[in-house]
């Protein structure tokens, strides 16, 4: 037996003032954690005591071993937190070694891997705590103003690596857990990513927690806490299947349940005025949400932030006792399976009216549970005399797309219902607190909510919503007048919240035509019917003259049959023109898409609110996606430029530019490339079976599979490189093709049938390709299942050419481009998305550039229309050589056909990919050109990554706190 000694301080104020963020904590023997306290089972006094006791050793050796008490022996060292030590690989495995004992997930005989990880993420959970809880209190004792990200997503990755990373602990901890029979690798690769994303739009909420917690500002995320995520991707031979995630199967060591922070969400009900003179939302469905906290450091400081995931329940009372011992076991449970099927999936299918109802409540439960909490904090801060005209200079709130758009209507609830606010106050407030980030030129994309869901679902809110709009078209009405009610009529049925909804009672007779008007138009109106009731009886009498023998039924059947009225659009509420209204600040995230944003998508609102759009290109964390994911070249990076303040201050990455043409550089710099591709060659192998060659040119597109991020052009690119080596001899494809493996990783949505198609079409591709002898090592095409962050990890840094090919003027930014130009990957694609700055930044000969441009697109849809449009014969031969059967039996007519014809929905190649394969593949000939030559290839490798500077997330968040949220650093003393 290990005897494992320690001191316990009395009380949570002393114990903290001793605690230093790291060294006070780490190590067995703590005296800052409030937990250890519990653990002794006696009541402690408030004099320090003293307590010894004994655990087993779980380490791997049988021998005893007594481990000193690292707290003890420092506690002169650590009277604040301005005095950091930074803990051993002694104290390391003993923290991890007491939580394998006392907070125990397994079973006590063995101390494997899955313990190993629980174990050491719950060690380096006290270290978070503690700095957690040192930032919080600075920011509550200094009522600082504090900006809140609302997101759907948050695509975190796995925490394990990145968390020492950023403490600066990953040697300690490798060392204490090879001392306990483990490596730090194989420890980390246990830890599930976090199902709380999907792509981009999550990924990128994350890398700003990680730059908001290093940058020092006070900020906070919040989100869902999704039981499922959106699915585990499986690839089977029919192509994309999809299960549940199960990454909280065995629980979530990183995360803090605060039961005590839970408040209600309502839905339906009914809206009645009350006696005390406010409106009150009543009755309906109740649920209760609780607060799940993930602490988020910083790297280099001890600034720890939060990430607080709502999960939802029903109340002990709502379980149905009665029912369920009378045998009505399902309706006895239907509250609580109501309120926690909420947080089960990630974007669950809307084809179905439930599906949107439990769409609509996720986006209502994040945004009140959200708001509810800010402004319970808020009143704290500001004690017994809360100044509500305060409240936006104390907190700032950016909805990430129009997802947490509720936020708008559920302040002014509050505000006003709640707390007692005139409308002109709570307007004025909400205005000034809200602002929204763009994420999508697609118009499906820019959501909309059918009003009569809507209004069965959260009935307040619509009153609101309908107030707010009333209020945009009087301001409409001002800035444009009646002058010209053709031109009033137009903006308001652009601009409007409300769509298809008859304007209010106030407005009604604005385009009312006069009595005269409309009475020599009804004049009119009758000569007209006449004059078509005349034509069609003399059309009757022909037809009945040519009929010989028709019986009269049909012939009154044919009198009968008379036009079906048109059916009346549907009411809808546009939530991006509510966002754009609501708010204070509207941003695109790049600069061709704030163009966009302002020229075509809002282009009215820009004219009347110039002032509230701005463009925030987006960015990337550099300690998650080359820092920490590639340390090989990391160490290059730093030896080169003579120091690692890079990490923090990217701007630095562009001195490498003076060392582009040094050969040792260059040689170093290969050298760490193979060193990444020898590991996605195994990661390949054990994921896919497929054994690939490192010396092959490593050809990478991971992203969500989408139509216009034209995966689809990608795989016919390769079909023609395929159908072209086919048809010579060996020695002509050795000669003039660059042995490649063609990577792609995503996940199609699971009711995006054309994307499962593509997702299908890829992996028959890669099965013929990969199997035919006479091509062997000169072509390969892998599908990875389940592409995520972890994955992303294990590729970026091997890549050599990434594929970001979206139709241009669609990808709003783009991050995943970022990240493959910092790891010094050279990129093909379009000008599409931060394309066009990384172009600029990284230089243009250094950069594949094809297709077509976006102001391009609209006159080449218009062309395609009219029947102007010739494919190039090379398009032609592939999309034959596909129906010839060369890639199995499955049927791709549909999915070809997609590309052909002039008109019709899923029709005509929206996206371009026929107009842009010519250029495409002429482009795909200079790649292979250039990759020839090694010395050319790797100047331009290190080029990207000097110009991928301008590319990180700690700039953009620089950018929303100065011109957006308006706050300020604050660094712990």
């Amino acid at each position: 037996m290990a005897t494992l000694q320690f001191s316990v301080n009395p009380t949570r104020t002393e114990a903290f003032s001793r605690c230093n963020s790291v060294s006070g904590l780490i190590g067995l023997t703590s005296k800052c954690s409030k937990s250890r306290l519990l653990l002794i089972g006696r009541t402690v006094k408030s004099r320090p005591l003293r307590r010894s006791f004994s655990v087993k050793n779980v380490s791997s050796s049988e021998a005893a071993q007594t481990v000193k008490d690292p707290g003890h022996q420092q506690e002169a060292a650590t009277t604040n937190l301005s005095s950091p030590m930074t803990p051993d690989a002694e104290s390391i495995a003993s923290s991890i070694k007491y939580h394998a004992e006392f907070t125990p997930m397994f079973s006590p005989e063995k101390f494997e891997l899955p313990k190993a990880f629980f174990a050491t993420a719950q060690s380096v959970r006290d270290a978070l705590i503690i700095n957690w809880n040192a930032t919080y209190d600075y920011y509550e004792n200094l009522n600082v103003k504090q900006a809140y990200y609302l997101s759907m997503e948050f695509l975190q990755g796995r925490a394990l690596l990145n968390a020492i990373g950023n403490l600066e602990l990953t040697g300690p901890y490798a060392e204490a857990l090879s001392k306990l029979g483990h490596k730090l690798e194989d420890v980390a690769c246990q830890e599930p990513d976090a199902a709380l994303g999907n792509g981009g739009l999550g990924r990128l909420a994350s890398c700003f927690l990680d730059s908001l917690a290093t940058l020092n500002y006070p900020a906070w995320g919040y989100g869902l806490r999704y039981k499922y995520g959106l699915f585990k991707q499986l690839i089977t031979k029919d192509g994309q299947e999809e299960v549940a995630e199960n990454w909280l199967e065995m629980g979530n060591p990183w995360e803090i349940v605060r039961n005590d922070v839970s408040y209600p969400v309502k839905f339906y009900g009914k809206v009645v005025p009350g006696s005390d003179g406010k409106t009150h939302w009543t009755g309906g469905e109740d649920i209760k949400v609780v607060a799940h906290d993930v602490p988020i450091p910083g790297y280099k400081t001890k600034s720890t932030i939060n990430l607080r995931l709502w999960s939802t329940k029903a109340a002990s009372e709502d379980f149905d006792l009665n029912a369920f011992n009378a045998g009505k076991h399902t309706e006895a449970c239907e509250a609580q399976a109501n309120a926690e099927k909420i947080c089960y999936i990630l974007y669950p299918g809307d084809e179905t009216i439930e599906g949107k109802i439990l769409r609509l409540k996720q986006q209502y439960t994040l945004c009140s549970a959200s708001l509810q909490d800010i402004i319970a904090r808020f009143e704290r801060r500001s004690g017994t005399n809360v100044n509500w005209e305060q409240f936006p200079e104390k907190v700032a709130v950016q909805m990430n797309d129009t997802h947490p758009t509720l936020c708008i209507p559920e302040l002014m609830r509050i505000l006003i219902d709640v707390k007692g606010l005139s409308w002109k106050d709570a307007w004025n407030i909400t205005q000034r607190t809200v602002a929204y980030t763009n994420h999508t030129v697609l118009p499906e994309a820019l959501e909309k909510w059918s009003l009569d869901l809507m209004q069965k679902l959260l009935p307040r809110h619509v009153e609101i919503i309908e107030m707010i709009d009333e209020e945009l078209i009087q301001t409409v009405i001002a800035e444009y007048g009646t002058a010209d009610l053709n031109l009033l009529e137009k903006k308001l049925k652009e601009m409007r919240i409300l769509e298809n909804v008859e304007l209010p009672a106030a407005y009604a007779d604005l385009f009312v035509k006069p009595k005269e008007a409309v009475a020599n138009s009804g004049e009119e109106l009758e000569d007209e019917e006449e004059d078509e009731k005349e034509e069609v009886e003399e059309g009757e009498t022909a037809a009945i003259d040519k009929m010989d023998g028709t019986d009269e039924s049909q012939i009154e059947d044919e009198e009968e049959q008379l036009p079906e009225p048109l059916p009346k659009p549907p009411k809808l509420v546009r939530m991006a023109n509510l966002c754009v209204v609501g708010g204070h600040a509207v941003n695109g995230v790049a600069e061709i898409h704030s163009e966009i944003v302002k020229d075509e998508v809002f282009n009215s609102f820009y004219k009347l609110w110039p002032e509230k759009f701005q463009n925030k290109t987006n960015g990337v964390t550099p300690r998650r996606w080359i820092r920490f994911c590639n340390p090989n070249l990391s160490k290059i990076i730093t030896g080169w430029l003579g120091a690692e303040d890079w990490v923090l201050n990217t701007e630095n990455l562009a001195e490498l530019r003076k060392f582009a043409e040094n050969e040792d550089m260059q040689i170093q710099w290969r050298e760490a490339k193979r060193i990444n591709k020898m590991k996605v060659v195994e990661f390949l192998k054990e994921k896919t079976g497929y054994s690939v060659s490192p010396d092959a040119m490593f050809d990478i597109q991971v992203k969500r599979i989408h139509e216009y991020k034209r995966q689809l052009l990608n795989i016919l690119g390769i079909v023609y490189r395929y159908k072209m080596m086919k048809e010579m001899s060996a020695k002509e494809r050795n000669a003039k093709f660059v042995p490649r493996v063609c990577i792609f990783g995503g996940k199609a949505f699971a009711t995006y049938v054309q994307a499962k198609r593509i997702v299908k079409f890829i992996t028959d591709v890669g099965a013929t390709i990969n199997h035919d002898p006479e091509i062997g090592d000169l072509l390969k095409v892998v599908f990875v299942p389940d592409y995520n962050v972890s994955v992303a990890e294990i590729l970026i840094p091997a890549s050599e050419l990434s594929q970001h090919i979206s139709t241009a003027g669609m990808e709003a930014s783009g991050t995943s481009n970022m990240k493959f130009a910092m790891n010094g990957c050279l990129l093909i694609g379009t000008l599409d998305g931060a394309n066009v700055e990384i172009r600029e930044e990284v230089g243009a000969d250094n950069f594949f550039l094809f297709g077509a441009k976006a102001h391009e697109i609209a006159g080449l849809r218009k062309e395609r229309a009219e029947g102007k449009f010739v494919p190039d014969p090379r398009f032609e031969e592939v999309k034959d050589f596909v129906r010839s059967g060369a890639f199995g039996p499955y049927n791709y007519d549909e999915l070809m056909g997609s590309l052909e014809g002039n008109e019709g929905f899923g029709r005509a190649d929206y996206f371009l990919v026929g107009k842009d394969f010519p250029s495409y593949i002429e482009c795909q000939e200079k790649v292979d050109e250039a990759y020839r030559d090694q010395r050319t290839w790797t100047r331009m490798s290190i080029l990207n990554t000097a110009g991928s500077h301008k590319f990180s997330s700690d700039r953009t968040i620089h950018e929303y706190a100065r011109d957006i949220w308006n706050i300020d650093p604050v660094p712990l003393p």
